[in-house]
């Protein structure tokens, strides 16, 4: 009895010994494990990766498991502050070449490398630290989507930031919002801005592809790809924008009405030369606009035309 009474409190306690000091992990689909060791005679190197999706998986006693985002993630890039939010929703304005303040509306698609060495040294470099979110606590890039927002808006934001400066900034303000134009002269000159939005887009690719690894020491960050959705201009330069186009648009107005009227004088004077060259054709004109119904016409009596009533 004393026998068995001493196996069934080691089965219950084995498991909870276990349970506070580490023993097995496993992940979501979402989400990919790098365990390092973490034992009183153990370093604290990393010790293995766990793919998405695994079961419970032995990962050693007080080892420590950093989660990391295993799904396509994306950053948002808005020129709206009530928009952004602490977690991956950014105010960006750029200027552009001739000084005007553009805000930008886009989004960065992109996947943490799987490789497990990448990984590794991911946790290395990243892991390993803390990063300050916006409320100022410091955080793990692996606590949670805090964690990884700290990490992303001190390590790569700005890297995104400087690739959208040299892109944007070479080019006029017109040649990425066409209206613009208008606070150089009065007149709208058009402009192919999709063709400059498509050549931003692509020149931020290639800039980031570039640029990200060797800013962060290793090729860690995949699938990059940024989707520029528009420009926008400043609140007070719109406003002068707008109301450069309804001036322009009042003044069009008012030049139609003066040809249209033009063009009626002109066709009443040939009219009217066409009637004293042929006093008989006015005659007819006369007798086509007479209304139906009539039951007297007499020229040249005021009382000439008379319709019945009803």
């Amino acid at each position: 009895m004393r026998i068995a009474l001493i196996i069934v409190a080691a089965l219950i306690a084995v498991p909870l010994l276990i349970g506070g000091v580490g023993g097995l992990e496993s992940t979501g689909g979402g989400e990919v494990a790098v365990v390092r060791d973490g034992g009183p005679l153990d370093d604290n190197r990393v010790r293995q990766v766990i793919n998405p999706g695994s079961g419970l998986t032995w990962t050693g006693l007080w080892s420590s498991t950093h989660l990391y985002p295993a799904q396509q993630r994306f950053y948002t890039i808005t020129a709206d502050p009530k928009r952004a939010t602490t977690l991956g929703v950014d105010v960006v304005t750029v200027p552009s070449s001739d000084g005007v303040n553009l805000g930008i509306e886009g989004t960065l698609y992109f996947t943490l490398n799987l490789d497990h060495q990448a990984l590794k040294t991911f946790d290395d470099k990243y892991g390993t630290r803390t990063f300050r979110a916006q409320d100022d606590r410091s955080l793990y890039a692996w606590d949670g989507d805090e964690g990884w927002s700290a990490f992303f808006g001190q390590a790569v934001r700005p890297v995104i930031d400087n690739a959208l400066r040299g892109q944007i900034g070479a080019m006029r303000c017109a040649e990425l919002v066409p209206s613009c134009s208008l606070l150089e002269s009065s007149t709208l000159k058009p402009q192919d801005s999709n063709a400059n939005i498509v050549k931003v887009q692509n020149a931020v690719d290639a800039s980031l592809a570039r640029d990200l690894p060797a800013t962060l020491g290793g090729d860690f960050l995949t699938g990059l790809r940024f989707t520029l959705a528009k420009v926008t201009l400043p609140g007070e330069v719109q406003q002068a924008v707008d109301r450069s186009l309804a001036a322009s648009a009042a003044v069009s107005e008012a030049q139609a009405k003066v040809a249209q009227a033009r063009a009626e004088a002109d066709a009443n004077r040939a009219r009217q030369d066409g009637y004293d060259k042929c006093p008989a054709c006015a005659e007819i004109e006369k007798l086509k606009s007479l209304p139906q119904g009539i039951t007297v016409y007499a020229p040249g009596n005021p009382q000439s035309v008379v319709v019945p009533s009803r």
